[in-house]
């Protein structure tokens, strides 16, 4: 049937073409016609047209051999009275299109997971919370009425065949699409691999030990079986601890997951087809480059000619000037009425007549020139700019007001009333007043009352406005004028006559100036286009300051005495029906109005009787060029035709604030042709193509023409970018106008105005049409034949996504089509671009009504995705709904767009439900790497050879060559060591122990410690009957008593292990981790203090654990006061003097076994890398319970003698203050402590230094403080401290990091001597492919990277490829393998199986050096010879660390380290204080702390998405906001990602809110 339609549309088409031409007249075709007729009539008329020898061709005219462009030919439609009429041009056909693409959906209807969202988040969107919304009416487009509006009511008639052209449609329509993309974003079919990311890395050999002991903050405790292991074995349960399986990506029974699940396979679904080419070159990285679609319409027309509109008619008796009309009028018909204002009750308030305003305007000219300033030196003179601030209510003031500058000869520049200092835009509007040198502002009285006031009753100056005066313009507060004062009225000229602001796409306010002669030309153009007449009444519902509204109901009607009745918007809101009352009871001639204005009306008509549009010839619809303006026309056709409404009243007009009046439909008496109308083919018009749509009936845009060419303008269209090039008869262009009736410049600007307004449009030759410039009016559109002009869209409304052009207003159109309209204010929506990644994406903001539920709303987003994307075929990137009233207003309560985008991009529009879609839209991703063939062992020698590069190798002093009267080197064990120091120097302070006020709380000599360690020795044997070898759990606060433990188990022969004790105030997450590590360690006995004994048999504790399960647990606070009758002397170096418990970021406990033999050349290593002895005092503020961190506060100052001041670092909680102070009392050159430890002093004695200068401290005699670390140096944070604390004395070089890892605890440690650490900067995207590129601080996408302090002596680093272990070269990323003799001996594991880890202890290259046995770290990083010398004066080679190989995450092919990630985020927003990333399903899922309210929460969605693609080239799958402290941080400051992760999973984490992005 459509075909049908379109074939009947194109024959009219055509025979009007042909009828113009005088080649055929066609009369049959205004009845109805047969199916036979038509046949027949067809096939003469379309036999031209079909594909013959090109002769045919040529006898046409050379304009017309354009693909048939829509025109007025569709006028043979005489609307028959019944109101049927040709389905293809109902307006609602967008209505319907959009149904039927949602029905097209419907069959595979698809399972989008719905956001989740805190209880108190939903509940702020309810109904008590709730204030209507003062414009729920209101937007300058569309809007509604308090009251309901289910959209706009159609005839009956017109919807009969809706149900047959519906399925023809859906059977019709050839592309189908769906909303998704798949997981890889580069759509290929590898997405359909679901394994989690985070399996494949914990199987390769780096991974992690095999005691993977992960527990959730729910206690829910596992251990792991080593992956290659086959005997299953049941976990332990601890308590009501549910199991979690998650290393492998085996989905986790709770919500989220599956909500995630729902995601996946959402995204599983294919996109638009995969793209083929791909520009890659791993450093330059560069996005996807779109190709042009080779079918992509083009167009083919002929060059347009310009358009001539009709001669400007010269009549004898027009008025050289306006001002000269005015005097005319209000000297010969002084009594006529001019003006007629109405109150909020539609009563009229007060009639101007053309006597009183010109005696009024007279009067304020007079008193403009003459009582502003002195005589001397007047305020204004004539040609200087004044703002005219009139409220909408008050028509007559501001026309005397206006009047009187153009008498003074003073520039008006009207502007609307500042309500509050921060109204939206007002500061731009500011500016142009600045820029165009106002000084005064004339306002009413009212107005003036109403403004904002300080307390001394003055005006404030508004934020960006200059200083004003504001001058009152009402009758009784000025002079009367001298008798013979007269205003000099001369004969229009090129001077300025008013200024018109013009708000931008990016919100500035430009000032359009418009000269007397434009003026009066545009008055005359008008009163011939519209026909008016003297003496006629009109009603005007427009802004009278500006546009339209200015142009017809100001100044036009002056220059023909005409009278108006005007309708200020406040009466609106409360009687939307009032204009139309109004054309009834003053049998209105004219009516201006906008399509809002017809809607309400529609809305509102049910009860009005005796409504009677008989009088009107002429309504013109403001923003008829709009191209959804047409719906409106047509319902409003369809109420009012049976009340007298002819349909040739309806005049659409274009215009614009540089061009003026565009185009105008005339108004005409002949009915019997209907207007012009196109239905074009959306999907041409974003190539720029007119294409009478044929085959896809859904995605069409039907225009309604906007008339003629104004009289005395000419008119063409030129190409959108580049040089101005006209336009083909099928191409939409941007308009231009050359005419005497236009603006001639923006006031101040002439860049900008030589751009605009100053245009030679050119023809394919080269030369210009014309030797006068043409003005660009901001429209794009065509002239279609017998010169309709037809507008599509502004070029503010322009977003250009992927190379194709979309218009803001279309988009708006299809989602207000999305039935039900009951969630979200018709009007109250905007549609604009964000440039993310390279290209344009569309965002829509809507605000929502507040009755809908989430539910309701979350649907009606996911409808309008759908119908987006089948219509437009784009993708939305996101869509976010905002409650009732909540976004920035225009003056006449339409959306402030601009101001609507600024608050979305800093993240402060507070939406309550966000729905974005980066997998959809973003397909300019680069493509996901491929792993390439590994290079032979060989070739990489030749190659490094061959580039001159060495292999990556460093190492520190050689142990063997240091000649040092190290006493401590005669004994094997440290055991023996400390028995020496108790003999030697019994008095010597080995330790001193501070408490939270900084004075000491314990200290310990040598013989002190000495004689602890031999009772609790004694006690380990007597009452804990433990043999030799037993495992000694050790669960103490930090302190001294940890220590004395410490020793006396090695007295007795038993292998200590620290714990940290649980947390009193956290048990239930703590205690499980105690627990744990007790039993996985194997220890018999638990030696700990009288109060954590209590603590680990209390109530609570069972709560948590199986406290009967516990080992034998001693006491240290009651010791026998015996001496053991001999101490133990270990038989072997090699055996076992320690365990080192930790749990890793990823969550592994593992744990490694610490030598005699190690552990001494260990302490030895440090006492000569910090010159450790024992006159020396070194502060420790470190947990000591692992790593370095033990190894310094327990076993150091016994091996070197030196005094360690022990802080505990959980005493800064209290008083932060206390380490810095505490270095600065005792003097102490070295100090260690964690990044949390620094972090805690960054932030808590930030704004404190003043106060701590005062009390003394001085950090002028630190010489190295070391961050003691496993991972990469946190450069901003040691930058942050030194730059912080510098002016207290601290040398910012003393500042350093060191590096350990579970093989080795400490590889790096800067030390005393040597270089300064350097810092170089990398190109993170080099990084991605696992390459170092060093560039330039500060150029794009940089990251800087600081040495990670010098090589401890007797340590060998080198860098080898972890996949096939070969060595890489100098400043080549790789896994950082170490030699040393104080590495660890391998993994304490329960079951046993050390042989798959074995590699991670005693692994060879595969080439090179096949003899050394190095063991592997776990961490990417890479060496570089640096220009320094170090203290044996070779050069010095720095080592980098880039981040832990088990948590760096493999996405499309790439390596990210998460840090990277979640550094970008933590600068997206102000409120986000910290970030946390990790991958589930090849979903990236990025959690963020917010700081501030929950409303907020919503803002970080898009903003997180955006900086993530930006930055990373990522497309973020999960956002969930959190709480402040949700994300879990270790002792040593590491976040627990994988903790976090398993929390989330199930559901453990009471998010504020969980956004899925499609």
């Amino acid at each position: 049937m459509l075909t049908k339609y379109l074939l009947l549309y194109l024959a009219v088409l055509l025979s009007h073409l042909l009828s113009s031409g005088k080649v055929m007249r066609l009369n049959t075709l205004t009845g109805d016609i047969t199916q036979k007729g038509y046949e027949k009539k067809r096939s003469k008329l379309i036999g031209a047209y079909l594909p013959q020898p090109p002769r045919v061709d040529q006898a046409l005219p050379q304009e017309r051999r354009a693909p048939v462009t829509p025109s007025s030919a569709s006028r043979y439609h005489r609307r028959r009275s019944s109101g049927s009429r040709d389905e293809r041009y109902r307006s609602d056909v967008h209505t319907e299109a959009v149904q039927a693409a949602l029905a097209k959906h419907k069959e595979r209807k698809m399972a989008v997971p719905m956001p989740s969202k805190r209880r108190s988040l939903v509940v702020q969107t309810s109904m008590d919370a709730y204030t209507p919304p003062d414009t729920s009416s209101g937007s300058e487009d569309e809007g509604s009425v308090q009251g309901d509006s289910q959209g706009t009511p159609t005839s009956s008639q017109g919807s009969i065949n809706m149900e047959h052209w519906i399925s023809q449609a859906i059977h019709g329509s050839t592309t189908s699409t769906t909303s998704s993309s798949s997981t890889q974003s580069g759509g290929s079919g590898a997405a359909h691999r679901l394994a989690d990311v985070m399996a494949q890395t914990h199987i390769e050999n780096h991974s992690a030990p095999p005691d993977v002991t992960t527990y959730t903050s729910e206690h829910s405790i596992q251990v792991e079986r080593p992956q290659g292991s086959t005997t299953s074995r049941t976990a332990p349960k601890y308590g009501n601890a549910e199991l979690m399986e998650t290393g492998d990506g085996v989905p986790v029974s709770s919500r989220v997951s599956a909500k995630i699940q729902q995601l996946v396979n959402t995204l599983k679904r294919p996109k638009r087809p995969p793209l083929r080419e791909f520009f890659v070159d791993d450093f330059e990285e560069l996005l996807e480059v779109q190709q042009p679609d080779p079918n992509q319409p083009k167009p083919e027309g002929a060059q347009m000619l310009a358009m001539r509109g009709e001669q400007l008619g010269v009549v004898t008796n027009w008025p050289p000037s306006l001002e000269a009309a005015l005097q005319r009028w209000g000297t010969i018909s002084p009594k006529a009425p001019c003006l007629t204002t109405m109150d909020t009750n539609g009563k009229p308030l007060y009639i101007l007549t053309y006597g009183k305003l010109w005696t009024r305007s007279m009067k304020v000219a007079y008193n403009i020139l003459h009582k502003l300033g002195t005589k001397q030196e007047p305020m204004v003179r004539p040609g200087d700019r004044v703002a005219l601030v009139f409220p909408n209510n008050d028509p007559a003031a501001f026309m005397v007001a206006f009047y009187g500058c153009l008498l003074a000869e003073v520039v008006p520049v009207p502007i609307e009333v500042p309500l509050t200092r921060k109204d939206a835009g007002s500061q731009q509007i500011g500016f142009l007043l600045g820029s165009c040198g106002v000084t005064v502002a004339l306002t009413s009285d009212a107005c003036h009352k109403g403004l904002p006031k300080s307390p001394t009753g003055e005006i404030p100056q508004f934020k960006g406005w200059p200083k004003l005066l504001w001058f009152v313009t009402e009758s009784k507060h000025l002079s009367k004028p001298p008798r013979d004062w007269f205003p000099h009225i001369k004969d229009a000229n090129n001077d300025t006559a008013y200024i018109e602001y013009k708000t931008c796409k990016d919100g500035s306010v430009l000032g359009v100036t418009v000269t007397r002669i434009a003026l009066l030309t545009h008055c005359q153009a008008l009163t011939q286009a519209c026909g008016y007449t003297e003496a006629e009444t009109i009603v005007n519902v427009l802004d009278f300051k500006k546009d339209v509204g200015l142009w017809h109901g100001i100044l036009t009607s002056v220059m023909n005495m005409m009278h108006v009745i005007s309708i200020p918007y406040s009466l609106m809101k409360v009687n939307p029906l009032s204009w139309i009352q109004k054309v009834c009871q003053y049998k209105a001639k004219v009516a201006c109005v906008k399509s809002r204005d017809m809607h309400w009306a529609l809305v509102a008509h049910r009860d009005q009787r005796d409504v009677n549009l008989s009088s009107l010839r002429m309504l013109i619809v403001a923003d008829g060029a709009n191209p959804w303006s047409i719906s409106s026309c047509d319902a409003f056709l369809n109420v009012f035709q049976s009340k007298g409404l002819r349909q040739e009243v309806i005049c659409p007009c274009a215009s614009s604030p540089e061009a003026l009046t565009v185009a105008i439909r005339r108004p005409t008496d002949d009915s019997n042709q209907p207007p012009g109308r196109g239905v074009l083919s959306m999907h041409g018009l974003t190539y720029g193509v007119i294409r009478v749509d044929s085959e896809e009936k859904l995605s069409v845009l039907t225009v309604q023409d906007v008339g003629l060419v104004m009289p005395g303008a000419i008119m063409c269209s030129v190409k959108p970018d580049g040089i101005p090039q006209l336009c083909r008869t099928d191409e939409i262009g941007e308009l231009c106008v050359c005419a005497v009736a236009t603006g001639t410049s923006y006031y101040g600007l002439s860049g900008m105005t030589k751009n605009t307004f100053e245009v030679f449009p050119m023809m394919s030759s080269g030369a210009p049409i014309s030797e006068y410039p043409f003005i660009r009016t901001g429209l794009l559109g065509f002239v279609g034949p017998g010169g309709l002009v037809f507008v599509v869209g502004k070029m503010d409304g322009l977003m250009v996504v992927s190379g194709r052009r979309h218009n803001a207003d279309d988009i708006v159109a299809t989602a207000l089509a999305v039935e039900p309209m009951k969630f979200v204010y018709r009007g109250r929506i905007a549609v604009f671009s964000v440039t993310v990644l390279h290209d344009e994406r569309i965002v829509i903001v809507a605000e929502q009504r507040p009755d809908s539920t989430e539910e309701d709303s979350f649907q009606w987003m996911s409808r309008v995705l759908q119908a987006i994307d089948s219509i437009h075929q784009v993708g939305v990137y996101c869509l976010a709904l905002v409650p009732a009233n909540t976004l920035p207003k225009t003056p006449l309560g339409g959306i402030h767009l601009s101001e609507t985008k600024q608050l979305f991009l800093e993240g402060s529009l507070h939406p309550c439900n966000v729905l974005m879609c980066p997998h959809t839209c973003v397909t300019n991703l680069p493509k996901p790497r491929q792993k390439q063939p590994e290079i032979g062992p060989a070739s990489v020698m030749v190659g490094n050879l061959v580039s001159g590069k060495r292999i990556a190798q460093a190492s520190g002093r050689d142990l063997g060559q240091i000649e040092d009267n190290d006493q401590a080197r005669k004994f094997l064990f440290l055991s023996e060591v400390l028995q020496w120091r108790a003999q030697t120097t019994p008095d010597h302070v080995l330790y001193t122990l501070l408490n939270c006020r900084g004075t000491i709380a314990n200290s310990l000599t040598c013989v002190q410690l000495h004689k602890r360690a031999e009772k609790i020795a004694v006690m380990l044997m007597e009452r804990g009957h433990l043999q030799d070898g037993d495992h000694v759990a050790l669960v103490y606060p930090p302190g001294i008593d940890l220590i004395a433990a410490f020793y006396g188990c090695l007295y007795a022969g038993c292998v200590p292990i620290t714990v940290r004790p649980p947390h009193p105030q956290n048990i239930a997450t703590t205690l499980p981790t105690v627990k744990m590590i007790v039993e996985v360690s194997r220890s018999a006995c638990l030696m700990t203090t009288q109060l954590i004994c209590k603590l680990l048999r209390s109530r609570e504790a069972a709560a948590a654990v199986d406290v009967r399960t516990w080992p034998l647990i001693l006491d240290t606070d009651d010791l026998p006061k015996k001496r053991p009758a001999q101490i133990y002397k270990p038989s072997n170096p090699d055996t076992l003097a320690y365990l080192d418990f930790s749990v890793s970021t990823t969550g592994m406990l593992a744990g490694v076994k610490m030598s005699h033999a190690a552990t001494s050349a260990f302490c030895r290593s440090i006492k000569l890398q910090c010159e450790l002895y024992p006159s020396r005092e070194v502060a420790i503020c470190l947990d000591p319970y692992c790593g370095l961190g033990f190894v310094l506060w327990c076993l150091c100052s016994v091996y070197s003698g030196h005094q360690s001041i022990l802080i505990p670092p959980s005493e800064l909680e209290t008083n932060p203050a206390l380490w810095l102070l505490a270095v600065s009392q005792y003097k102490v050159r070295d100090t260690f402590c964690s990044y949390s430890v620094m972090e805690l002093c960054t932030k808590g004695l930030g704004s404190q230094t003043e106060s701590l200068k005062a009390r003394g401290l001085d950090l002028s005699r630190v010489r190295t403080c070391v961050v003691v670390a496993e991972e990469r140096p946190r450069i901003a944070l040691t930058q942050s401290f030194s730059k912080l604390f510098k002016d207290l004395g601290l040398h910012p070089r003393a500042v350093s990091t060191s590096f350990g890892c579970r093989v080795n605890l400490a590889i790096c440690l800067q030390g005393t001597s040597g270089p300064d650490p350097t810092t170089v900067y990398v190109d993170m995207r080099a990084l991605r492919h696992d390459r170092v590129r060093l560039v330039e601080r500060g150029s794009p996408h940089s990251l800087p990277l600081m040495e990670s302090g010098k090589i401890l002596p007797g340590v060998r680093i080198i860098i080898a490829n972890p996949e096939t272990k070969g060595p890489l070269g100098d400043s080549h990323l790789g896994e950082i393998w170490v030699h040393s003799a104080h590495n660890a001996s391998g993994y304490f594991t329960i079951y046993g199986d050390e042989s798959l880890q074995s590699d991670h202890f005693n692994s060879r290259l595969s080439f090179g050096d096949t003899q050394t046995i190095w063991a592997r770290t776990g961490y990417l990083g890479f060496l570089r010879r640096t220009e320094l010398t170090d203290a044996n004066g070779e050069r010095h080679d720095a080592l980098y660390v880039v981040g832990a190989l088990d948590e760096a995450m493999e996405l499309r092919g790439m390596r990210y380290h998460p840090i990277d990630i979640e550094t970008s985020v933590i600068r997206a927003h102000k409120s986000v204080t910290e970030c946390a990333v990790f991958t589930w399903t090849n979903l990236l899922v990025v959690v963020v702390e917010l700081d501030g309210s929950e409303q907020e929460a919503l803002d970080l969605v898009p903003l997180v998405t955006n900086v993530v693609l930006e930055e990373h080239y990522l497309i973020v799958g999960v956002v969930v906001v959190v709480d402040i402290g949700v994300i879990p941080i270790n002792s040593r400051g590491e976040k627990q990602r994988m903790h976090l992760r398993d929390g989330f999973l199930a559901d453990q984490l009471d998010p504020i809110y969980v956004a899925y992005n499609m």
